[in-house]
């Protein structure tokens, strides 16, 4: 199973699961399982900051979806159930109409009704999750990433769905009162174009060293498969030296993510190396750090000694050279967790997610 909870179209042999943040331990990035039947093969990272020559060069950036789906994240929408009877004569009011939002057919109220059902308290305003989060993650990157410590952040998906709005370079101290509550130049989107705001990042900082750009949305991709021509494109660029490094990493929000487009790009499979997206889910991460689970040296050596044990007690790794950034083990099937003891302390980690307890 992936980690939606959906079967996965690789043979069993090759099935891979990444692991929810929330269940991974704080000193780990990103935990990969994959279930073989006889054996659980197991990749993780060391979560930690870019390095030396790694931590140099990066422009950063933060594009926040600001399609029609995410109104409510926004604090945009009202929530609140009107009662039938108070509708029906809403609708006889022809207070209410009916149109076409990111591609569902919806019923709409016309101002009348709205000052009507808050009026009554029928409705109350969605909190507004976007900003916080965007203030967070510019406001980190700016401070603790960007080489020239501002980070752009954008709205994308306005509009016809591929429009972009840009909000400007942000400094770690002018994060705190960035507000963040949806275009204003432009409408919320019709359509959820990613391609365009990826594009836009990696031309405009195409001279930087490295680049890391995040994506706040709610999941809904409409041109998912132009999303992963262009990146498979950029990933062989990257890899034939013709391009600099750049790492995207998507960030769900809302009630109704669509892990399933979200795990499509990050397991994409670019014919090279080079691993331009990851995935998480706000609500399950632990740590902002945890955007840079993918962004690993892996021939960095994080500490001098290292042993790893499977559940019964049994070293499955000894690291006597030492301990690598991205390590990869292989347990029994039947496994429930591992450990990773380093500089006098074990670490364990499950390698069961609730949807296989389930």
């Amino acid at each position: 199973m992936t980690r939606s909870g959906q079967p996965s179209n690789r043979p069993n042999s090759l099935r891979r699961q990444q692991l929810p943040s929330n269940i991974v331990a704080k000193e780990f990035g990103e935990v990969n399982v994959s279930n073989t039947g006889e054996e659980l093969h197991v990749v993780f990272t060391i979560l930690m900051e870019p390095q030396g020559q790694e931590a140099e060069g990066w422009k950063t950036g933060v594009a926040l979806d600001a399609s029609a789906s995410m109104k409510g994240p926004y604090g945009r929408k009202l929530e609140g159930k009107v009662p039938p009877d108070v509708m029906a004569d809403y609708e006889k009011k022809q207070w209410v109409e009916s149109r076409i939002e990111d591609g569902n057919r919806v019923k709409s109220f016309k101002k009348e009704a709205y000052q009507d059902a808050i009026q009554k308290g029928y409705f109350k305003t969605t909190p507004n999750t976007v900003q916080p989060l965007a203030q967070q993650f510019t406001a980190y990157l700016a401070g603790n990433l960007d080489v020239d410590g501002g980070t752009s952040v954008i709205y994308w998906a306005c509009g016809n769905g591929a429009e972009i709005e840009i909000l400007g370079d942000c400094t770690e101290s002018e994060c705190s009162t960035l507000n963040v509550n949806g275009p204003t130049k432009v409408t919320f989107g019709e359509t959820t174009i990613l391609t365009p705001a990826f594009k836009h990042f990696v031309e405009r900082f195409v001279d930087a060293k490295r680049g890391m750009y995040i994506f706040i949305t709610d999941g809904r991709i409409d041109d998912l498969e132009e999303v992963k021509q262009y990146t498979t494109q950029l990933a062989q660029k990257i890899a034939a030296g013709k391009q600099n490094y750049v790492k995207a990493v998507l960030i769900g929000v809302g009630y109704g993510v669509d892990v399933r487009q979200l795990e499509e790009l990050d397991d994409l499979d670019t014919g090279t190396d080079v691993d331009i997206w990851d995935y998480k889910i706000a609500t399950e991460m632990q740590a902002l750090l945890q955007i840079f689970a993918e962004v690993v040296d892996e021939n960095q050596i994080v500490a001098s000694t290292g042993i790893i044990y499977d559940d019964t007690g049994k070293i499955v790794k000894k690291y006597t050279d030492g301990l690598p950034a991205k390590v990869s083990i292989s347990i029994p099937a039947n496994s429930q967790w591992f450990e990773l003891e380093v500089y006098g302390q074990r670490i364990r980690q499950t390698v069961i997610s609730s949807t296989e307890k389930g």
